[in-house]
């Protein structure tokens, strides 16, 4: 395919748009942070890559390099597969030295596993359906379990269920789905929680001392995200602000203030009009 040479040796090039999404696929792994479609907007599910909303080979290929989050990583690898999968062997070259670089650097163990099977099958067709149907029978499972919690959710809302009872569930619902539901759906999640005008602030306060002892990373994806929400109440972010204060390290502080700095500023950004 023309253009894959520049691709394989620097995973961002490209042309127009889609050199900017692979652009910023890259920037978001730089900055140790989860993968968006864009600056400010919402983060990257496996649906994207499995049911092409991302078309574009070097975006794909920069987020199974650098996705955190291991779903959306190897919901990437299967459509470069597929497409390896549909060439000669005599022009597939390209191919596995994109392959090759990914088993050498991806963050995730299992995307690396599934790179290094994908070349020694010769990228058969029906080795990427078996690596598919491993991927949604995780995948699956987990967002029933999402929706059934949407249930929860209602039910808090209909005051049908106690604050606490709602608690335990939110805890459960976490500990099911942790690694195997994709991760901006359960941001997604949250972040609606920390802004609904039918959930009391003192759930949400709840909710957030519970995410202030999660993982850093997921920890500092979602506090910044209530932090850097214009639709949370006031209250909540000031409450936020003196919690992260009270349990966190200077230096974890630091990296909270900076990436609300950078989201408020991905939000200006995104807010402002644009001129002719």
């Amino acid at each position: 395919m023309a253009g894959m040479d520049s691709q394989i040796n620097s995973p961002a090039a490209g042309l127009g748009q889609p050199r900017d999404l692979a652009t910023h696929f890259m920037e978001c792994g730089a900055l140790n942070t989860n993968l968006t479609l864009a600056p400010g907007a919402r983060m990257v599910i496996t649906d994207d890559f499995l049911g092409g909303q991302v078309a574009d080979l070097a975006a794909i290929s920069m987020a199974a390099i650098v996705a955190r989050d291991g779903m959306v990583a190897k919901a990437a690898i299967l459509p470069l597969g597929l497409a390896a999968s549909k060439l000669k062997a005599s022009e597939r070259a390209k191919y596995e030295r994109l392959f090759a670089l990914i088993e050498e650097t991806a963050f995730d163990s299992g995307v690396r596993e599934s790179a290094e099977t994908l070349i020694h099958a010769k990228f058969r067709e029906n080795q990427i359906k078996e690596l598919a149907a491993e991927l949604g029978g995780t995948v699956g499972p987990a967002r029933q379990r999402y929706r059934a919690f949407l249930d929860v959710v209602k039910l808090l809302t209909e005051k049908k269920i106690s604050e606490a009872l709602f608690l335990d569930e939110f805890m459960d619902f976490t500990r099911a789905v942790a690694g195997k539901l994709d991760f901006g759906i359960y941001s997604m999640c949250v972040d609606r929680m920390f802004v609904s005008e039918r959930i009391p602030v003192r759930v949400k306060a709840s909710l957030l001392r519970e995410i202030c002892t999660y993982p850093p990373l997921i920890r500092k994806e979602l506090v910044t995200n209530l932090l850097a929400s214009s639709k949370a109440d006031a209250e909540l972010i000031r409450y936020a602000r003196q919690e992260v204060a009270n349990v966190l390290s200077r230096e974890q502080l630091t990296e909270i203030f900076l990436f609300t700095t950078l989201k408020l500023a991905w939000a200006a950004q995104k807010d402002r009009p644009r001129t002719a």
